[in-house]
């Protein structure tokens, strides 16, 4: 748990690193001016796999596409541009590789609903034998696929065309028996009389060898493909009575957990037909309820402890070796409510979207309506650092809730060295802070082709402290940086880290944009 307390204290040692200047990469299913965007091809899934090699995405129309990774390939350059390459910054090239049909629309007839085919979250498995492995979820249904390289031989072409004589390079008319049309149909018994009986030496096996030669001869050009088949191995079914917001692997490569918005279930990969319930928090009386369960995750080392957060801003950390059912929890992260603040709104933009473990397991990085909070797992008093993200839109909740735009979930991700956080806000914008010790990095960003169009210089603020809480952000009135008003139609939920380098993919409607710095 305490993995990444030597890193902490050299990167304080030799100080914040410098902020970076962000770029554009790629862009894939980028919209022409005006173009109108199909509901089902909106993104609304993205996940690296741990290499950072291969990108996965999946979209409303219950679609994965896969991308892999082309400028770390080996392209048989010399050992000169090799060491050229050292020295520069390498452009991160992304390059589509193939895509599935994960779920489809399905209706239950007992409860009388549909059950949209949107994929909710996808995550990468360990791969095997060269074949990689995924699992995704729709509302109700996970999936564990195998996507792997086949070899496929199929016929090209014929070594001759049938319908041309040998001995003749005019082609000779044919009728169905297979002579020709030119030729009397008995020219078999005038040329070649048979004798009584037959003949003795005839052996029919000789025949059909004859002939299987002659069709190899003849037709047999066969090349090999290779095609990318994407099959479906397990499906986990029935096990949720409400929508599935989770799903996280366990660090023993074995297991994984699914959530809703009352239960966390526990999952062998190997077994579908079951899943033992660790977390449920549905009370006696259904008017009880206080809140609910919005993210879970494993943690990244430790296969024995996971995190879930709730509706009411706040997160608890749990051991699976204390008891089977985990309803109570080692540490409780939440923060205090400051006296005479609390408003009709309150709990809305309390309610925690997303949370994510930094690499090494020490820190948990969380998302609400307004802000960026990075807590410290051995630190249960409060937050380490908070980041404004929407604090400007204070003023405009009343407007925010009664076009829904309130209950927008807004995903979070750290870098893989913890250094720095991002998230996604309205505007199709993102905002990167710098998440290290006396960093004052605050960077808003749009996904576009020129993401520094509408970047906002912040004023320096003061360091990030272990017992007072730092808040950074741009705290400007509803417009971004050219003085327009926020779109709220057009909005940022889904983003992910490289695990490895500065390198960001983000869903802006049925688009993904990449960046690099």
């Amino acid at each position: 748990m305490n993995g990444g307390d030597d890193a902490a204290s050299s990167a304080a040692a030799s100080g914040p690193p410098p902020s970076l200047e962000w770029r554009f990469s790629q862009v894939f299913g980028e919209r022409t001016a005006g173009e109108e965007v199909h509901e089902v091809d909106i993104i609304s899934a993205i996940e690296f796999d741990k290499s950072g090699d291969h990108l996965a995405t999946g979209d409303r129309g219950g679609r994965v596409v896969l991308f892999e990774r082309t400028d770390t390939k080996d392209n048989g350059g010399s050992r000169r541009d090799a060491e050229q390459m050292d020295y520069t910054v390498r452009h991160p090239e992304f390059r589509y590789k193939t895509e599935f049909q994960s779920h489809e629309p399905e209706f239950d007839y007992l409860k009388s609903l549909e059950i949209e085919e949107k994929i909710n979250k996808i995550r990468w498995c360990q791969p095997a034998n060269g074949a990689l492995f995924l699992l995704s979820t729709n509302d109700k249904t996970i999936k564990y696929w195998k996507v792997q390289e086949k070899k496929i031989k199929k016929i090209s072409e014929m070594n001759i065309d049938p319908s041309k004589d040998p001995g003749s390079s005019s082609p000779l008319p044919l009728i169905a028996n297979g002579v020709h049309a030119d030729k009397p149909q008995d020219y078999l018994s005038k040329d070649f009389p048979f004798p009584p009986g037959g003949i003795p030496s005839l052996r029919l096996p000789l025949v059909v060898v004859l002939y299987a030669i002659l069709f190899l001869l003849l037709f047999l050009v066969t090349s090999q493909e290779t095609n990318l088949v994407a099959r479906c191995r397990r499906v986990y079914a029935h096990a949720h009575d409400y929508h599935i917001n989770s799903i996280s692997n366990s660090s023993d490569g074995e297991t994984f957990i699914s959530a809703d918005d009352l239960r966390v279930n526990l999952w062998n990969l190997e077994v579908s037909n079951q899943s033992f319930n660790i977390v449920d928090v549905k009370p006696t009386n259904m008017e009880d309820l206080t809140e609910v369960i919005t993210s879970a995750e494993f943690h990244p080392i430790h296969c024995n402890m996971l995190a879930y957060s709730s509706s009411k801003g706040s997160i608890r950390l749990i051991d699976m070796r204390q008891s089977a059912l985990c309803d109570s929890h080692t540490k409780l992260f939440e923060e205090p409510e400051a006296p005479g603040s609390r408003s009709f709104f309150t709990e809305i933009i309390a309610s925690i979207s997303d949370i994510k473990f930094s690499k090494n397991g020490r820190y948990i990085l969380s998302r609400d309506y307004m802000t960026l909070k990075l807590w410290d797992i051995n630190m249960d008093s409060g937050p380490v650092a908070s980041y404004q993200v929407h604090e400007h839109l204070r003023p405009r909740l009343c407007d925010l809730y009664e076009n829904d735009s309130i209950f927008d979930k807004f995903e979070c991700c750290l870098s893989g060295d913890g250094s720095r956080v991002a998230t996604g806000s309205y505007s199709n914008l993102f905002r990167v802070f710098g998440a290290s010790q006396g960093s004052t990095e605050a960077a808003t960003l749009e996904a576009s082709k020129n993401p520094m169009r509408r970047q906002i210089q912040t004023p320096a603020r003061s360091s990030r402290s272990m017992t007072s809480v730092v808040r950074r952000g741009s705290e400007s009135p509803g417009s971004d940086a050219n003085g327009n008003a926020h779109d709220f139609t057009t909005k940022l939920l889904h983003m992910a880290w490289h695990p490895t380098e500065n390198s960001i993919a983000c869903a802006a409607a049925n688009s993904l944009y990449m960046y690099y710095g």
